[in-house]
């Protein structure tokens, strides 16, 4: 009778296991059509810019929704390529990238170690002020930039892009620091004991020991800069210092009178391209280094 009641009891408990993996499997599935639904809604306007770019005018001024290009038109990216305006907006992109990533690079990485591993009067609470600024928005500050700028001559140039650039970004020093938290801190008192001073403490063992991560940032931190539309839009007044964005910018406000959607298309695609390869190439390292700084 007890062997009866247990088989029945073990029978009983599998049938409920197998009805609750089933919910599981179909709320399981449930919840991967909903995200496969909402990243496609993400995604689609990027497919469409694509697709667009190689349709012709009459087909995008249709008044349907239609996706593939007839006929195929790759027309318009040499068309693109071959305007002056738009190589220079990517050749004065890469001059505020070049100097800004190696220069701010150095100092975010040297004043995150710094604020990891040195010791000094009111470290904590210089942090917490210079990270204070990270919630000041930039409509915040714009106006007095532009007023400053105006008055030391720079706003027909790009050192309003450039030199502000060259003290670091507030951001890449939060996270290096968090990434130079998880090195020990043995290895500074190691290197002070071999007579090592704080410099070369930080360029031959925290520096290679960052790299990881500060590549990771200076990554972000091109990405930023290579999109950047506003300060561009306000600081530069000359059409020769136009960056990438403002360029195509102008091609927007030029030739949507035209109705050359195609080719405005065109031109976002192949400004899209340096950010997106460098993304899906170091995306694991991105994720890794965000994971090791701590920012779940």
């Amino acid at each position: 009778m007890a062997e009866k009641k247990k088989k029945a009891n073990s029978n009983a408990m599998y049938k409920t296991d197998k009805v609750v993996s089933s919910k599981e499997k179909a709320f399981n599935i449930f919840v991967f059509i909903l995200l496969l639904l909402l990243a496609f809604t993400m995604v689609f306007p990027l497919i469409y810019m694509v697709l667009t770019s190689f349709m012709t005018k009459n087909q995008i001024l249709s008044g349907r929704l239609t996706l593939i290009p007839d006929p195929v038109l790759i027309g318009k990216y040499s068309e693109v390529l071959s305007k002056g305006q738009f190589i220079s907006g990517i050749f004065n992109t890469v001059k505020v990238e070049i100097p800004v990533l190696i220069v701010g690079g150095f100092t975010s990485s040297l004043a995150a170690f710094a604020f990891a591993k040195l010791k000094f009067r009111g470290k904590d609470q210089f942090f917490l002020a210079l990270l204070a600024t990270i919630m000041i928005p930039f409509a915040v500050v714009m106006i007095p930039q532009y007023v400053l700028f105006t008055k030391l001559g720079w706003t027909n140039s790009l050192a309003p892009l450039i030199i502000p650039g060259l003290f670091g970004n507030v951001s890449m020093i939060f996270f290096l620091r968090q990434n130079l938290y998880s090195i020990p801190t043995e290895l500074m008192e190691a290197a002070k004991l071999d007579g090592c001073t704080y410099f070369g403490t930080y360029w031959r063992i925290f520096l290679p020991l960052m790299k990881g991560a500060l590549g990771t940032q200076l990554m972000l931190w091109f990405m930023g800069i290579w999109n950047d539309y506003l300060a561009p839009t306000i600081f530069l007044r000359s059409e020769a210092n136009w960056t990438l964005q403002v360029v195509i910018r102008s091609f927007n406000s030029y030739y949507a009178i035209q109705s050359d959607y195609a080719l405005i298309m065109a031109a976002s695609v192949i400004a899209m391209i340096p950010t997106l390869l460098l993304f899906f190439i170091f995306q694991r390292m991105i994720i890794e280094s965000i994971a090791i700084s701590g920012i779940k």
